[in-house]
């Protein structure tokens, strides 16, 4: 009996040992496998055999799954527990793809020396020894682009349009450029794919192209099927009526206007270069320079300045526009847009204040509409002394900014210091953020309505309506005040109406026009008058 019992005990011993062993080969799969889903290519090569190493570099192996996985549009990759031993483990999979839907396959992972032997067949689950991974795909007909009231901005290959549509702002299609053919390849985009490369096209590509659909072939067999499934049409905020007048009101110029609603940031109109037309903004930046010295009580309503030509900043005289004297009460100093008073002023409120103020209204942030380009200024200790400090200030330096940037300043001044992010698509919420206080706007507001009344921007003015606007006049050569050629001048306007219950912000931006009030701020009125006819 105690030797029955003791073979009884090592029956039990050898089969509890056996059915806890992994073929080393497993081990091995399981290893090569997580790394995989991982993405960690090093890993999975370390798990190959020297003879696969030797057969392929590192470069070449990761560069082999990286360009099937683009082929395959592969999104996610779930890998089971491998099975099996010896010569050849299998792996369950379920591979997730942005044109084929999902793949549930096996990959069998050959074996020598007890590690992979590699081939490129093993960069795709599915895919036999000798066979390639290929695709044929298509792209759906592309979604439209609709008015807020359903009007057809661009709709059909042809692209058509309801009539009268600025075509800076709907874009166009062309091929895809070398740059993005990776990009758009991993998408499933064909190589012969027409892409946005210009205006709302660019900016809504990925709500208009819908999803490619095609085959995933290894070698002559379908792995994989689907069909292209087109997008739903993308409804948009513009309001046809305002942009026929803001392409009108442009007159065939080079420039840009942009219309926004306050209260909602809703876009209304973008004309011309609105949405990427990046230049130094002038004067109207003094909105900001007066908001951070507002805030910071460096300048009150009450203070009186010399009346003087230029102001001196780090022992160089900075001029007022075409050497102009100005100065006396703020309020007028604003309204004549001095740049004796307001270059200094900036000096006195310092770059790093200025900056964050700029950013607030939303410089160097990355813009809420699709397509457009960032306004940008200096980090504060980069910007330089205070005769750059005061360039800064008036707009000039390295500030740039778009005419919907300056449209969303004049809207958050209207809508009493917080900014509603500008939003195009119809039934979005936009992201709101505090910029100054309702006291500071209030302030800003009063100031904005003498430029209107009696300062550089009487041209605005509108019969039996209260504009709120600043004038800018952007010199794009030499110092501030120095140029003499009015034409190398960009006009700027920012400005909302009415003053006293605003309904909607314009931004104006008229390239190498001359003055600010000449040349943008008539253009401000005339859409302005339409786009209060139609915002009640």
């Amino acid at each position: 009996m105690p030797l029955g019992g003791l073979a009884f005990v090592a029956f039990v011993f050898g089969v509890v040992t056996g059915a806890g062993y992994v073929a080393p080969e497993r081990k091995a799969a399981d290893r090569f496998v997580r790394a995989w889903q991982k993405g960690d290519y090093r890993a999975m090569y370390d798990q190959l055999s020297d003879a696969s190493r030797t057969r392929v570099s590192f470069d070449g192996f990761q560069g082999a799954y990286r360009d099937a996985a683009a082929t395959a549009t592969a999104r996610s990759l779930r890998l089971g527990s491998a099975t099996g031993g010896g010569d050849s483990v299998s792996v369950p999979v379920t591979v997730r793809t942005a044109a084929f839907g999902t793949i549930n396959t096996k990959l069998a992972l050959p074996f020598e020396g007890g590690r992979v032997k590699w081939s490129p067949a093993l960069t795709f689950p599915g895919v036999a020894a000798g066979e390639t991974l290929t695709r044929e795909t298509e792209l759906p007909e592309r979604a439209a682009i609709l008015a807020g009231n359903g009007q057809a901005l661009a709709r059909g290959p042809d692209r058509l349009s309801a009539g009268g549509t600025s075509s800076d702002l709907v874009g166009s299609l062309g091929p895809v450029s070398p740059a993005n053919q990776a990009y758009y390849r991993a998408l499933g985009y064909p190589d012969s794919a027409q892409v946005g490369t210009s205006g709302l096209e660019q900016g809504l590509e990925s709500q208009l192209a819908g999803t490619p659909g095609g085959r995933l072939l290894a070698g002559n067999r379908v792995l994989a099927r689907s069909r292209p499934q087109r997008a739903k049409d993308v409804r948009t905020t513009i309001d046809l009526k305002i942009e026929d007048a803001a392409t009108t009101a442009l007159g065939g110029r080079l420039g840009a206007v942009a219309v926004i609603r306050p209260q909602t940031g809703q876009v209304l109109a973008l004309s011309g270069i609105a949405l990427d037309g990046l230049q130094p903004p002038g004067s109207t930046f003094k909105i900001i320079t007066t908001t951070a010295a507002l805030e910071d009580k460096k300048v009150k309503l009450t203070d009186q300045f010399p009346v003087e030509t230029a102001a001196l900043l780090s022992g160089v005289p900075l001029s007022n526009a075409s050497g102009e004297s100005c100065g006396g009460s703020f309020v007028n100093s604003f309204a004549e847009s001095c740049n004796s008073v307001f270059a200094p002023l900036g000096a006195k409120v310092g770059p790093k204040r200025l900056v964050q103020t700029a950013e607030k209204y939303g410089w160097n942030e990355q813009p809420s509409i699709p397509g457009a380009a960032e306004s940008t200024i200096p980090p504060g200790d980069q910007i330089g002394d205070d005769l750059a400090v005061g360039s800064t200030a008036i707009g000039q330096g390295m500030v740039l900014a778009t005419a919907l940037q300056m449209a969303s300043v004049g809207a958050t001044i209207a809508n009493n210091g917080v900014r509603a992010h500008p939003t195009l698509l119809r039934g979005q919420f936009p992201r709101v953020t505090r910029v100054t206080s309702r006291r500071v706007a209030r302030t800003i507001r009063g100031l904005m309505i003498e430029v209107v009344r009696s300062g550089t921007g009487v041209k605005a003015a509108l019969p039996g309506i209260t504009v709120a606007g600043k004038t800018g006049t952007a010199e794009l050569g030499g110092p501030p005040g120095a140029n003499e050629d009015p034409n190398n001048s960009d006009a700027w306007f920012t400005s909302f109406a009415p003053a006293g219950n605003p309904r909607v912000a314009v931004g104006v931006l008229v390239v190498k026009a001359g003055a600010g009030g000449d040349f943008a701020a008539p253009v401000a009125a005339d859409v302005l008058q339409t786009a209060l006819r139609r915002v009640k």
